[in-house]
């Protein structure tokens, strides 16, 4: 297995497959899945093992791409990276470009190796035991997603439910998922699939920051943040192993359930981090922290190897980019199922070894790209801003060549501006646009399975249990305010009588 895994035929086409995808993933709008479904047809002439290797080094170096320019210039290349824009992007403000952009190559060369060495050790039975997952079940794990709106909220909680409720609003813009009736479309075809996500996740991150640049710049002279490099010890790395641990446990058990994608998993794993830290360091979280950074990029390319352990094992692909390798391994005659470990069984060793060589390609790319790329930071903003404008548009438009798609950006866009003029937090509108459609859905399904049945959500293990951690983590916070509050009256007390 090893001397074919390290033929140069097959690590010159991993390199330049993670390449690729790092590219492909860090121009805001174009996404590893797109490259994925261009090169297909150029890996149809390759070898099996040749050919799906690219493929996923593809989807390794997207799934990484997309933090590049989510830290320097406040624009998720991918959907997978908006949580790491909540500290990336205020750490390249404060002059830590560099380590920020460290921190998120070696994060995702962590998870994705232990990603892939749980891929290799236990793939069939955690794959049994997502198929578990009904709709009652997806429904309470995207509550629980949803529950973390607090965190993401920084001061704001109110606000930021507020903000979530908005999101939850424009989710159900288009077809209704059961009925199939038209909802708010008002009359327009493309409304008709709803709002598209990554359109609007273009406006509100990145057009918006670029109106607050230009009123910053017409209104005084804009502060220039220089670039420092920062070279990554290992004494930071291993400092932080358990953020490691947990944050590449939770991408990977979050990636093995089919249809729940890298969002979810990145910015539970933020609420993770966070929910544990002392208050002091809790602070630190959306104002520029390494452990933010640590926690939403190790997740996020922890999911792939979770992603893979459903496709590989039977035959489920666990997000688009990995339906979309589904079909890279019929075109080579290969079926994704149980009879592939048997009839296959060296070719799918192989693969994982291709994995996670693609992981160290990724490490390699990424920590010497970083004393480049970084240097975006210090481009005059009058230069930067049309660059930024227009890569929007051309994101934009490039996701169904429509010019609909960028019209949607500029509304977000001034949708974000003004949110955050008035200090409503952004992220819960994201996290709100993205679990609307799997809340709803699986709340219906789950309803008409049941006959209506509400006992349905309390009855069932896993459903209970996502459930009740997500009602803990709505009202633990509000209880714990309430305690403080109880605390302090009596001394405020003594102190106004004395």
């Amino acid at each position: 297995m090893l001397t074919q895994i390290l033929q140069p035929q097959i690590l010159v086409l991993v390199f330049m497959g993670v390449l690729l995808g790092i590219v492909f993933s860090a121009i805001p709008g174009l996404t590893a899945t797109m490259g994925i479904a261009l090169l297909i047809p150029y890996t149809f002439a390759l070898p099996e093992l040749a050919g799906i290797s690219m493929l996923l080094g593809i989807y390794l170096g997207g799934m990484y791409g997309g933090a590049i320019t989510a830290i320097l210039i406040r624009t998720p290349g991918t959907p997978s990276a908006a949580a790491t824009l909540l500290d990336g992007y205020p750490m390249a403000q404060n002059g830590e470009a560099g380590k920020a952009l460290n921190y998120a190559t070696v994060s995702s060369f962590i998870g994705g190796t232990i990603s892939c060495i749980i891929l290799i050790l236990i793939a069939p039975q955690l794959a049994n035991a997502a198929l578990q997952f009904g709709p009652a079940e997806f429904f309470a794990l995207a509550v629980f997603g949803l529950s973390i709106v607090g965190t993401v909220s920084g001061k704001n909680v109110t606000k930021g439910l507020i903000v979530a409720g908005i999101g939850l609003l424009i989710s159900t813009i288009g077809m209704d998922p059961i009925g199939g009736v038209m909802r708010f479309t008002f009359g327009s075809s493309n409304l008709s699939s709803g709002v598209s996500f990554i359109a609007a996740l273009i406006g509100l991150f990145a057009v918006s920051q670029v109106i607050k640049e230009v009123e910053t710049k017409m209104k005084s002279a804009h502060q220039k943040v220089k670039y420092r490099r920062h070279k990554l010890a290992i004494k930071e790395v291993m400092s932080n192993w358990f953020e490691f641990l947990r944050s590449a446990i939770i991408g990977t058990f979050v990636g093995i359930i089919p249809g729940t994608g890298t969002s979810i998993a990145t910015f539970v794993s933020y609420n993770e981090s966070k929910r544990f830290k002392k208050p002091e360091k809790k602070a630190q979280y959306g104002n520029g922290t390494p452990e933010g950074v640590i926690a939403t990029e190790t997740a996020n390319n922890a999911v792939t190897g979770g992603a893979l352990i459903p496709l590989l094992t039977l035959g489920i692909p666990g997000d688009v980019v990995t339906a979309v390798i589904f079909g890279g391994l019929l075109i080579q005659g290969l079926t994704p199922g149980p009879l592939l470990f048997q009839q296959e069984q060296d070719l799918v060793y192989s693969l994982f070894g291709t994995l996670i060589i693609a992981n160290i390609f990724m490490l390699l790319i990424g920590l010497f790209a970083v004393r480049y790329v970084g240097k975006i930071v210090d481009v005059p903003k009058n230069i930067l801003l049309p660059i930024v404008v227009t890569l929007c548009f051309i994101g934009s438009y490039s996701l169904s060549n429509n010019l609909f798609d960028v019209w949607v950006a500029l509304v977000f866009g001034v949708i974000g501006y003004l949110l955050e003029k008035f200090d409503f937090p952004l992220p819960p509108l994201i996290l709100g646009i993205i679990l609307g459609p799997i809340i709803e859905a699986n709340l219906r399904r789950a309803l008409i399975g049941s006959g209506g049945d509400l006992s349905v959500f309390m009855t069932r293990p896993i459903t209970a249990t996502f459930l009740l951690i997500a009602i803990t983590t709505f009202i633990f916070p509000l209880l714990k305010k309430a305690w403080y509050i109880y605390k302090a009256k009596p001394s405020m007390e003594s102190d106004l009588k004395s």
